[in-house]
């Protein structure tokens, strides 16, 4: 009876050492889930109906946002309750606004960059600080490869919806209206003047970008498309983000997603046009 007591005893202690190492014992973490991961914060207020840009505050909770094509030209600052802070009325055109970015100077940058038909030469990107509004600094550019306006329908790669600032200068990330096949990178200097967007890469991504940023530690660059997010990681600067590992997020039931911020390394913000505010844990 001692004998068979003690193979008992044995077989009862290797039984828990072996189903503790699987990850059955009670103490054991589970692997965060893709819907774990996203949620919705908010539904937007009704004056910010077509968020197309979106960018995280130095303040934690807050994000800045404007709407598309042919809406006043506002900023709007707002909680994550969906709540405005604040409201920055600008004495600028929003012909067709698409994105947003900053810089560590307190600089805001809005993309006047939206070329749905791929004609537009008088794309720029605006440069302010909200401190004072009023004072808005132009980046002129044209593409140093587009020389038909517009191009045939299968080259019209000309529209940029996606923008992110790094070490003095705007990335800009086309939206591909012809073949929806391949997001182009453009290059220009993040001060004023007339330049022409130098062409530094592309990557083959069958989706149209919508929205665009970099981490804040310049490590990871998260582009956006309808439902999807597309994660870039393991490049050796942001000029060759593209020639990184490249992975694809799913957001469920996000609809038309359109801005996309990073709040902290781990963490993005992203709106939709449908009127909602997100958060993605990396």
């Amino acid at each position: 009876m001692i004998k068979v007591a003690a193979i008992l005893v044995a077989a009862a202690m290797a039984l828990f050492y072996f189903t503790r190492d699987l990850g059955a014992g009670p103490s054991a973490s589970k692997p965060k889930s893709a819907a774990a991961s996203f949620e919705k914060l908010a539904h937007l207020p009704d004056a910010v109906q077509e968020s197309s840009g979106l960018l995280a505050l130095p303040q934690k909770g807050l994000y800045l946002t404007h709407n598309d094509a042919g809406n006043k030209p506002y900023l709007y600052e707002i909680d994550e309750k969906g709540g405005i802070e604040a409201t920055y009325k600008l004495n600028i055109r929003n012909v067709d606004w698409e994105d947003l970015a900053k810089d560590d100077d307190g600089y805001v940058y809005i993309a006047e960059t939206g070329n749905n038909n791929n004609n537009r030469r008088e794309l720029m990107v605006y440069k302010l600080k909200l401190d004072n509004p009023e004072q808005v600094q132009k980046i002129s550019f044209t593409y140093e490869d587009q020389k038909a306006y517009p191009p045939s329908k299968k080259d019209r790669n000309f529209d940029v919806e996606a923008i992110f600032y790094s070490q003095g200068s705007i990335y800009l990330v086309t939206k591909d209206r012809g073949q929806k096949a391949t997001a182009k990178v453009y290059k220009v200097p993040a001060e004023a003047g007339t330049y022409t967007a130098k062409l530094i890469g592309s990557s083959k991504i069958n989706a149209q970008i919508t929205g665009a940023d970099i981490s804040p530690d310049e490590e990871k660059v998260a582009l956006l498309s309808e439902g999807k997010i597309h994660l870039f990681t393991g490049f050796d600067s942001p000029d060759t983000f593209y020639k990184g590992k490249k992975q694809e997020l799913r957001l469920k039931d996000a609809g038309q997603t359109e801005g996309i911020a990073f709040e902290d390394e781990e963490t993005l913000v992203i709106t939709s046009e449908g009127g909602n505010l997100y958060r993605y844990h990396l």
